[in-house]
This record gives C-alpha cells, sequence and structure tokens, in this order.
C-alpha cells in the first residue's frame, strides 16, 4: 500500500513502433554518447535511446540525452531568415538571399570603411566539425578578418594553452579507458556527476571492480566531493600554489620518477628552484589546505604505479587558468604520469564538439593544430585551398574575450555571431549589453528565434538543430563520432554548413575557393589536410561509414592505421551496423615519450604564483562562485524549453550556507539580491553545507543572473574570464517585487 492506496495504478510503457533507427552522436557536452533516434512509419521521431554498442557510454545516457529528441519541436525555434533596419524595431521575414546579401554587403562596407579586421566572428562549439571546418575556409580565406574566435574561449582555451606550452601541441593525451587502470585519481574543479553524469558513470564502474582513492579538489562540496576519499577544499584561485607544494614534496623526498624526467623533459633545475619557494608550511596558509594534507596527497599520487589528474572550469575558469594546467602538467611529467594506461592529465572539455573547434575551426590559427605563426603552415594550407599565402595574417588575432572590449572601443563595428548566446554567457553583463548597442551590425545565426542576444541583432538567420545536419563531433578523448541525418530542417531553416557555403559564394570575389557541397565532401577535405609525418592530429584513416561502423574512432588513426585494421577485421562498407567493428585508433598520445616541441621533449614550467584573484573584504564579504547543474545546459537556449529538464531548476538560485544566513535573516527559500562591484541579481536561497560560512554558488545558465556580477578579468595566456574567483554581498530584498522579477526572468 502506498500513502494509504490500496491499489497501486499499474505502470504503463507505451508502445513506440519503431520503423528504423538511425545513428547519432549527443548534441550536449563533450562526453561523445551515441543515441540512436527511431523513426516511425509517418518518419517523424517516435523514440531515442543511448547506443548499447558505443564504447563510451554503453547504452546509457543522462537527463539531457534521453529528452534530447524533444529539441525538434521545442518552442521558440526559427521558421525564416528576419531582418531590421535598427535593433529597436520589429523584425520583418525575409528570404534567404535577401538576407545573405545583406549580410555580406554590410561585412563588406564595413571593412571597405574601417578595415578588414573591422568585423568580427564569434563561433561556438556546438557544430559539426564539418561546419567548423567550412566556417574557417570562409572567414580566413574569403572574409578575411582576424578577429575570428569561438566561445570556446570562455571555457577550455586555458587547457588548450596549457597543453601548448608544456607538450608542444593541444588535444587531451589520455581517454576514459584509464580510469580501467589508474591507481589513484585527482579531480580539480570537475564534478563530474553533474557537468558529466556519463563519465563519472565511467569511473564508478571502474571503482567497482578495483577500488583506488578518489582525491577532489574544490572549494566546494560537490557531488564528486562528497563521494571521494579525500576532499580538499581549497581557497579560490590558489590551485598552482597547492600543486606546487606537492611537487615540492614529490622532489624533496625523491618520489619522482628520474628516468623519465630526464629522458623525456626539459626544465627540472628550474622548476626544483622555484618549488624551494612552496613547502607546505608556507603554502597551507594561502591554499588553506593544511601541511600534514598535502604531503599525505602528494606521497599518495607519486607512490601510486599510475596515477591521473581530470579537471574542467574550475581550473580553467581562472586568471591562473593556464598556469593551472601548466601545474597538472608538471606533475604527471615528474611523476611519469603520461601517455600510460592510468597515467593522464586529462581535460575534461565542456562542448559537445568543443575539440572540433580547437581541431579544425582555424579560430586560433588554421585546421589541424597548424599556426598562423608558421610560414610553413600558411603555405601549406594557402596552397591547399587555392590562395595565396599573404592573405593569412602572420599572426592570430583577437580572442572573444577582447573582441567585446574592443566594440568599447570603436575598432570592431560588426559582429557575427554564430551559436553563442553572450548576452547569457559572459560575465560583466552590464558592460556586455552596452558593446552590443555601439554595434553597427550584427548578425545572429541560432536555432532559437528568442535567444537572449537576438534583441540586438539587425538579421537573424534560423540554423537547424542536431539530426537535423550531418557531420562529426569530437569529444573529450579525441574520439570522432558521427551524426546521421535524422530530419528535414524545421520549418525554412537551414543547416550551419548550408548557410556557410552560401555565404561563401557572396565572397567569391575575394578568393575563388572550392567548397565541398556535402558534410562528407568537406570530412574528406581535413583527411587530407590531416596527413603529414609525425602529426598527431591524423584522421586520414576514417571515413563516415568505418566511424559508424565503429562508434567512434579515437585520433590519431591513419591511413596505414585503417589498411591494418581492415586486414585484421575487415573494411565498413557494406557491413551489418549492427556489429560494432574495432576500428580502434590511438587511446593516448605520447606513449612514445615524444612531443610537439621542437627538441621532442615535454617542458617542465616554473609556475609563481601571483594573487590577482577578487577576494572578499568587509564590504563584499563572500566569495561568489559558480558552475552547472545537471539538469541544464549553458545559456538553457535549448534546455529551458524541455519540460523535464526545466522543472528539476525553473528559477534562479543560490547556495548559502545555513550559518551564515542565520547570522543575516536570510531564509531558506527566501529571495535575496546578490551585489558586486559590477551589479546586482536576484535569486532565491537554497540553504545547504556544500559552501562554507563565507561563499555562495550560483548556476550560471540563468539569464540576467550570475553573470551580471562576475568580474571576467583574464588569463594572461589564455584569454580566458575569472567567473569563480569574485567577492559579493548578500541585502534583503522585497519578495513580493523579487516574486515578480523571477517569473519574468525564467520565462521562455
Amino acid at each position: 500500500m502506498l500513502f494509504g492506496r490500496k491499489k497501486r495504478k499499474p505502470i504503463a510503457i507505451p508502445v513506440k513502433a519503431v520503423k528504423e533507427w538511425k545513428y547519432t552522436t549527443c548534441n550536449y557536452c563533450s562526453t561523445g554518447c551515441a543515441i540512436e533516434i527511431g523513426l516511425g512509419d509517418d518518419g517523424q521521431v517516435v523514440t531515442s535511446r543511448g547506443h548499447a554498442g558505443a564504447d563510451v557510454n554503453r547504452g546509457k545516457l543522462c537527463i539531457k540525452g534521453l529528452l534530447e529528441a524533444e529539441l525538434f519541436t521545442s518552442p521558440g525555434r526559427g521558421k525564416v531568415p528576419l531582418m531590421r533596419e535598427k535593433a529597436h524595431l520589429p523584425f520583418e521575414p525575409t528570404t534567404w538571399d535577401a538576407a545573405l546579401d545583406k549580410t555580406a554587403a554590410k561585412i563588406k562596407e564595413i571593412q571597405a570603411k574601417y578595415g578588414r579586421d573591422s568585423f568580427a566572428v564569434v563561433s561556438t562549439g556546438q557544430l559539426l566539425t564539418e561546419e567548423f571546418y567550412t566556417l574557417g575556409k570562409l572567414v580566413r580565406g574569403q572574409i578575411g578578418t582576424n578577429n575570428y574566435d569561438g566561445n570556446t574561449t570562455l571555457c577550455m582555451a586555458s587547457a588548450v594553452s596549457g597543453y601548448k606550452r608544456s607538450f608542444g601541441s593541444d588535444g587531451p593525451p589520455g581517454c576514459y579507458d584509464d580510469f580501467e587502470h589508474t591507481h589513484c585519481l585527482m579531480a580539480f574543479g570537475s564534478n563530474l556527476p553533474e557537468q558529466h553524469p556519463i563519465i563519472y558513470w565511467r569511473l564508478k564502474e571502474a571503482l567497482e571492480k578495483r577500488k583506488f582513492p578518489i582525491i577532489v579538489i574544490d572549494p566546494r562540496v560537490t557531488m564528486l566531493a562528497q563521494f571521494a576519499d579525500i576532499h580538499l577544499p581549497l581557497t579560490p584561485g590558489t590551485d598552482t600554489v597547492l600543486i606546487n607544494s606537492m611537487m615540492h614534496v614529490i622532489l624533496k623526498e625523491g618520489l619522482e620518477d628520474k628516468a623519465y624526467i630526464e629522458a623525456h623533459t626539459n626544465g627540472i633545475e628550474e622548476l626544483r628552484e622555484l618549488l624551494k619557494d612552496y613547502d607546505p608550511k608556507t603554502a597551507q596558509h594561502v591554499c588553506g589546505i593544511d601541511e600534514d594534507r598535502i604531503r599525505t596527497v602528494a606521497r599518495l599520487y607519486a607512490k601510486a604505479p599510475a596515477a591521473m589528474s581530470i579537471w574542467t572550469m574550475g581550473i580553467n575558469q581562472s586568471t591562473h587558468g593556464s598556469d593551472g594546467v601548466v601545474c597538472i602538467n608538471n606533475l604527471n611529467l615528474i611523476t611519469g604520469n603520461i601517455g600510460r594506461p592510468g597515467g593522464t592529465s586529462l581535460s575534461i572539455t565542456g562542448q559537445c564538439n568543443a575539440m572540433g573547434t580547437r581541431e579544425w575551426s582555424s579560430c586560433s590559427g588554421l585546421p589541424g593544430y597548424r599556426l598562423l605563426e608558421k610560414e610553413k603552415d600558411r603555405k601549406t594550407v594557402a596552397d591547399f585551398w587555392g590562395i595565396d599565402e599573404s592573405f593569412f595574417p602572420p599572426a592570430r588575432g583577437m580572442a572573444q574575450t577582447d573582441i567585446f572590449p574592443a566594440i568599447e572601443t570603436g575598432e570592431i563595428k560588426g559582429l557575427w555571431l554564430v551559436a553563442t548566446n553572450p548576452m547569457t554567457s559572459m560575465p560583466n553583463q552590464p558592460r556586455i549589453r552596452k558593446a552590443m548597442e555601439k554595434l553597427e551590425f550584427l548578425v545572429v545565426q541560432d536555432v532559437y528565434e528568442d535567444v537572449e542576444t537576438n534583441q540586438h541583432s539587425h538579421v537573424y538567420l534560423p540554423a537547424a538543430v542536431w539530426a537535423e545536419k550531418e557531420g562529426c563531433h569530437t569529444n573529450t578523448e579525441r574520439r570522432v563520432n558521427l551524426t546521421r541525418n535524422v530530419l528535414k530542417p524545421y520549418a525554412d531553416s537551414k543547416p550551419d554548413f548550408w548557410i556557410f557555403n552560401e555565404m561563401a559564394k557572396r565572397f567569391q570575389d575575394r578568393n575563388v575557393i572550392h567548397f565541398p557541397a556535402t558534410a562528407e565532401g568537406a570530412f574528406n577535405e581535413m583527411r587530407e589536410l590531416s596527413k603529414g609525418e609525425g602529426r598527431t592530429l591524423d584522421i586520414s584513416g576514417m571515413s563516415y561509414d568505418r566511424i559508424e561502423a565503429a562508434r567512434g574512432i579515437q585520433w590519431p588513426y591513419s591511413e596505414a592505421q585503417a589498411a591494418q585494421d581492415a586486414a585484421r577485421v575487415g573494411e565498413a562498407e557494406g557491413f551489418d551496423m549492427l556489429q560494432r567493428k574495432d576500428f580502434l585508433g590511438n587511446p593516448r598520445l605520447y606513449s612514445d615519450g615524444k612531443f610537439q616541441t621542437p627538441d621532442g621533449r615535454a617542458k617542465l614550467i616554473p609556475v609563481r604564483f601571483v594573487n590577482n584573484n577578487e577576494c572578499p573584504d568587509g564590504e563584499y564579504p563572500f566569495w561568489l562562485n559558480s558552475g552547472r547543474v545537471v539538469e541544464h545546459f549553458h545559456t538553457r537556449t535549448r534546455t529551458g524549453k524541455i519540460g523535464n529538464c526545466n522543472k528539476f531548476s525553473p528559477t534562479p538560485y543560490m547556495e548559502m550556507n545555513p550559518d551564515a544566513a542565520a547570522e543575516l535573516g536570510i531564509q531558506h527559500q527566501s529571495y535575496v539580491r546578490v551585489i558586486s562591484r559590477r551589479g546586482d541579481a536576484v535569486v532565491m536561497v537554497q540553504l545547504t553545507q556544500r559552501v562554507g560560512r563565507n561563499m555562495v554558488f550560483i548556476p550560471f545558465h540563468f539569464h540576467d543572473c550570475v553573470n551580471r556580477l562576475t568580474l571576467g578579468l583574464l588569463d594572461p595566456y589564455s584569454r580566458q574570464p575569472a567567473f569563480k574567483q569574485n567577492a559579493c554581498r548578500i541585502e534583503h530584498i522585497d519578495q513580493q517585487e523579487a516574486a515578480r522579477l523571477n517569473l519574468e526572468r525564467r520565462a521562455f
């Protein structure tokens, strides 16, 4: 009997007749889960499921992936292109030709008047890789602006910068299989159960087979911290101090891997000299972790037969983000934990295809991890595209976080935003809003017409979503996976690939470049560009059929590897797709100890901590932290439209310690006003012991909320903002007025 009822209503699972299953890859986070979409007799989606034969998720999906098929019919989607002369005027529907002609003409007009770099393009981590490649070809090879970047600068730029500084190239060196082999896992600012639930499930599955210690470094008692063996709640922004102190212990006690250091690294003596200043007795007063605990964790990590580090935004979103990644790399290099099973330095990427952005979009360089700063790389790509090498700039231009201040100063006059929503995602929102109002021309290309940034646009281009398109993603572990086209685009929306190709036709007067008509044609170009002796990013052995047959392939995967696999397990073409084929690729980088540096050695880089965090004081006594919750993704552009995601967190809220709340007379589930030096936000209070007395936490998904408060001071190497080290105070607010604001701001 349940709650007094004598008769329990039986659970009924509706019959969903599926005529055909289509293979796709999840379009949310970077885990890279394989999904099958079931189509009925009428060709419409009736259900979806995790692909049981895919190695990444093995049939599992998180709440976002389970409900992802609802995206196709979610409210607010763009139906037709829209135009207006001024941002305060109403939009008028128009044709694709008119919208694209207007956009191309305005780009040329602005560039002719103010210079080629006065028009900027900001992309995303949500497109398919072939779309990134095509956009990069358009921007670098025809439009010609050097101010071109992706919103991945807000999440993964510090990981990219740190990998390049230490190893000579971007690219996570490890994989999910390392959970099966490690003897110690250290997680820095990474809350897997909420950020990447299926990766957490892979970790948990490994722990059930073989117990090993989990160490979590995070100021907040996250869900992963609750499950950990050791939680180190360090002072925000002091990760480099803690890691330097751990390395001090390792080198002082002779726990380092001397043979690996001698054979494969440079800079050990300079690092030793710096680390003399980071004795745990001194470091504990900066990082907030007592000296005995620092020594215990350092010994545990160094003595493990194999140890691995993972991190997410807790490291990256800091003025010390790139330095933090370098320190993690240093820790793994001195203990010999790079390129071996269970030993790695693995960044857990944010967006579904942030890796594809890094690899092929040409945002920070040229396709295939080539650099604008290298004459050889400029010539290789120019020759391949059939243009003059001099059209490329000799160095990278502005990052996304520099583009918006450049609007303020008048350097940037026009902007093209592709699948990104800076009116919610960027820090210091009051400043961003004023910058957007200064643009002479803004074009927004997005799935949803009601995305907040569209309030400021002059042209809106409605894009297709997810499996209304076809192409590849690359996930956290460098696994390239495929999304097959399932449905026609909604209304008159178009695939981003089509939009970029059509725009390219309007710039043939600058450079005549061939743009393949299909995504697979673009992928084949990428395969050719990926070839080259000694290159890690080699996908030349991949094909769409081979990727689907394998349920994803990790790069590097060369033509020679593909030939060996074909001889071993057969070809993919014509193969029964119900059976998985072992086209494996390379699970790890640097297993041979050779790095992408001039001398082939990794760099041990001394990092000295300089405290430029915005710290609490008498006027603003609380640390302000922000992060993800499992049911939402980024700015809620998509998950806010899906009822069973939105109902768990429909409204902005703030985690606050009960003792701190009692001192201020604040009640659970009441509204408060949070104030920083930039602005204020209204949130509902959730009392919890997950945060300390001097700290609050607000999810970053909500519009007009936490990013009204954040500072956004930039990392000098990566240009990534410090979202997580801010100071604020909390005040009472009229509850009726707060409720009205809450309802207004959460409405879609």
